[in-house]
């Protein structure tokens, strides 16, 4: 099975189109950009926006949102519509309620055959999936090759959650019912991927998933992740993630990377399903060629931080000590623990983050679900990739998701 190679693809940034081909729903797809939509004083106000938080997309990347489960002539089903849904730190943010959309047969036994479609829904994904992976790992690749192979690690995660929607609520609720909901209510609208999911969904995923799908118990961490701008790097963060002494009253640095740069996001809502997918590739680059005097600014950061559970993301700093000089400055922080299960093809991290960022002066505590593809990764990392072994594959950790991760026992509502 051939794939078009990076230098002869249209590639594209997150913030326009795509002219590759038409991806699992061509007619709703062919021009639906909603992140793009809008004025270009709200396009201005979201990339404003991506910075702030330090999303960071590759100079050739490719973002993209599609369906699984319409009608045969690619409509959505009667039985979907819009509706408001109630996330407290949502509307603390943006005022309003977010529509997500909504199958109103939940609660009954729902089909997962993915809509009228002729193939399993995983299989449908992994055919219209493989090519992009395939050629934007293609540019991951050329990376490597730039810099030293141990210092990029690239990674392709599954991801669950709920697509949210913003904008005009008059697009919402009755007016996109009865097969309402079309491509020109949905341009209107700005979308989100929301992963905070449910304590009730982590209990499902640990308690039941886990023993069914083949994964062992890798390890429990706690620890702190200390973002630093580098104003010799302004369009990066650095991430320094650090371990608590035995005695408790310290941190210890044990790693320093660049933030994540993403290269394919392919975000999918699962009409069927009570959770939508985002098939996420991206890579992280640790810093190993930092100077003694980069590194000693940096260790006096971490150094100077106060462990206290009475603050939004545990650590605090002494008045004058959250800044290094003029060249670092603290940002945010996360307090994060976690899970790991992993067999040789995935790696299933279960994760509470409590986070809060400085800039802002905005926290949060989220959970977690990530599913990393670590066996297709190192397929897509040989010398020659074998395209019918990534295939299998990929289609294989598809069925894993579509069967145990998305399922209607999993509730994200």
């Amino acid at each position: 099975m051939a794939y078009i190679p990076p230098h002869k693809r249209h590639l594209t940034d997150a913030s326009t189109p795509s002219p590759t081909p038409d991806f699992l729903v061509p007619q709703f797809s062919k021009n639906l950009n909603l992140s793009s939509s809008g004025s270009n004083v709200d396009r201005r106000k979201e990339k404003r926006a991506l910075k702030e938080r330090k999303i960071v997309y590759a100079n050739h990347s490719l973002s993209r949102w599609c369906v699984v489960g319409l009608t045969d002539d690619k409509q959505f089903p009667a039985y979907v519509g819009l509706e408001p849904t109630s996330l407290g730190s949502i509307e603390r943010k943006t005022g309003e309620k977010p529509l997500t959309l909504v199958d109103s047969r939940r609660g009954k036994e729902n089909s997962d055959a993915g809509g009228n479609i002729s193939k399993s829904p995983w299989v449908y994904v992994a055919e219209n999936v493989q090519q992009d992976l395939l050629s934007y790992f293609e540019n991951v690749r050329n990376e490597m090759e730039v810099n030293n192979v141990e210092e990029v690690k690239p990674s392709l995660t599954a991801k669950f959650g709920k697509i949210l929607f913003h904008g005009d609520p008059s697009v919402g609720t009755e007016s996109v019912r009865k097969n309402l909901v079309t491509e020109v209510k949905l341009r209107q609208l700005k979308r989100q991927f929301y992963t905070n999911v449910p304590s009730s969904y982590v209990k499902n995923i640990i308690d039941g998933v886990v023993p069914k799908i083949g994964v062992n118990f890798e390890e429990e961490k706690e620890l702190y992740q200390i973002k630093l701008s580098d104003i010799t790097r302004p369009d990066s963060t650095i991430s320094c993630k650090c371990s608590v002494t035995q005695d408790e009253k310290k941190l210890k640095l044990y790693k320093i990377e660049l933030n994540q740069v993403r290269h394919l996001v392919i975000d999918i809502s699962c009409l069927d399903k009570n959770l939508d997918l985002r098939l996420m590739l991206s890579t992280k680059r640790i810093l190993t060629s930092l100077t003694d005097d980069e590194k000693q600014s940096i260790s006096n950061l971490i150094s100077s931080a106060i462990l206290d559970p009475d603050v939004k993301g545990g650590l605090r700093w002494p008045f004058g000590k959250e800044s290094s000089g003029d060249r670092y400055s603290v940002i945010g922080v996360w307090h994060i623990k976690a899970k790991a299960y992993t067999n040789s093809s995935v790696r299933l991290r279960v994760r509470d983050a409590d986070r809060f960022d400085f800039r802002s002066s905005a926290g949060e505590v989220a959970r977690e679900i990530t599913l990393k593809m670590t066996g297709l990764v190192s397929q897509l990392r040989e010398q020659k990739v074998e395209v019918e072994s990534v295939s299998d594959q990929l289609k294989d950790t598809l069925k894993l998701v579509w069967d145990h991760f998305l399922s209607s026992a999993c509730s994200f509502t």
